[in-house]
């Protein structure tokens, strides 16, 4: 017995060399082996995985119906490239866009038209070497009604320091929020400022605080082919670039029967003045902050309520809806820097009227004080001011 397990010993060695020498020999190999082969699996496995086909969005997608005009228009790929990408109206004309430099995406840049089916062809190459076709086509909307909208601020116009911008509209706007998000402004120096809905048919932008003098304004109404309500869409975009001028404010005491013009933080007239009969409301010049809206060489004035008719007054400047000008009045010059006794307006000599009137612009603000009725926002379009700032940025349809 003791001599059979010496003899076995050295061969169950001699097995587990063989067995270390082979495992060895299967790790070292020259990539003919199963470990190797593994290896090239994974790296297959990898490249089957990034060579996918080419996977398309088309907006709008084949068959949609009642698109807004203003909805993008475009096609996106992953997993590829495209080729072509060709939208057609109805007249076989294409429709002007642009292919992204990683030829990823493809975008309209033109209008589309209302009521009008559209087509999509072109092409695809997907990451695996295969070409896919792009086709379909969609229709736009035929609106029950189009809304047209204005501005009154112009092109390269040059407006006062307190000056509104108000786009105003043909009819009701149902939907707001939809419309402002539509409308920018652009400032340079950057304003703060908001919209705020006056009524139905009229939304204005004021900043915060008076605009800086110079500052270079640029708004845009993108109303074209926006639905503003059942429906009922936009029918034109509206623009204007202009500027503000110096600062110019006019700060008129009733109780003091004068008008200063301060320009750039320097006093540069000293006006008498008549303002509005203190004991009558109906004629007392309201207090608060007035807007420049217009002027005229000469102006002709009624009001029934007093018994006057077409009174032609020179260098007439309206500051209000409500029936307040500065204008030029050689009848009450004796009462001018003493006595209250116009019918609401600010009354000057006609030359100091005709030397405010050179200077003034549409826009300047003019501060009233000291008199027993306030200006309000049913005193016209140009009430702006005389909304807190808190109270104005709640008119905003997009407010939290």
């Amino acid at each position: 017995m003791t001599q059979l397990h010496r003899r076995r010993g050295p061969l169950a060695l001699f097995g587990l060399g063989l067995a270390a020498v082979l495992t060895l020999s299967a790790c070292s190999g020259d990539g003919s082996g199963s470990a190797a082969t593994g290896g090239a699996g994974t790296s297959a496995d990898a490249q089957q995985t990034s060579a996918q086909p080419a996977k398309l969005t088309v907006q709008p997608a084949d068959g949609a119906k009642d698109v807004a005009p203003s909805d993008a228009a475009q096609v996106t790929v992953a997993n590829g490239e495209l080729q072509t990408v060709t939208l057609t109206n109805p007249d076989g004309k294409q429709v002007a866009g642009q292919l992204a430099a990683d030829k990823r995406s493809w975008a309209a840049t033109e209008d589309l038209g209302y009521g009008k089916k559209y087509t999509w062809s072109g092409t695809a190459l997907g990451a695996d070497g295969k070409q896919i076709t792009i086709a379909g086509s969609f229709t736009t909307v035929s609106p029950r009604k189009q809304l047209t909208a204005s501005l009154n601020v112009g092109d390269n116009q040059t407006y006062g320091i307190a000056m509104p911008i108000a786009l105003t509209f043909s009819s009701k706007v149902t939907d707001k929020a939809a419309v402002e998000r539509a409308l920018t402004v652009e400032t340079a120096p950057h304003t703060e400022g908001s919209w705020a809905w006056v009524s139905d048919t009229s939304v204005h932008w004021r900043p915060k605080e008076y605009w800086q003098p110079n500052t270079q304004v640029k708004v845009a109404a993108n109303l074209y082919g926006l639905k503003i309500g059942d429906g009922t869409y936009g029918k034109q975009d509206v623009t204007a670039s202009f500027s503000i001028g110096r600062s110019q404010i006019v700060k008129g005491d009733v109780k003091s029967h004068h008008m200063q013009v301060i320009r750039d933080g320097v006093q540069i007239a000293d006006y008498p003045a008549s303002y509005g009969l203190d004991s009558d409301p109906g004629r007392v010049t309201h207090s608060g902050i007035h807007v420049v809206m217009s002027k005229h060489p000469t102006y002709s004035m009624s009001n029934p309520r007093y018994d006057y008719f077409d009174v032609n007054v020179p260098w007439a400047v309206r500051i209000s809806n409500n029936g307040e000008f500065i204008h030029g009045l050689a009848s009450s010059v004796w009462a001018q820097g003493k006595q209250n006794v116009s019918h609401g307006c600010v009354n000057l000599s006609p030359a100091r009227a005709k030397e405010y009137y050179d200077g003034a612009l549409i826009g300047d603000p003019v501060e009233i004080t000291g008199s027993t009725q306030t200006l309000s926002a049913k005193d016209g379009d140009y009430s702006d001011w005389t909304y807190s700032w808190a109270d104005w940025t709640k008119l905003s349809a997009l407010a939290s």
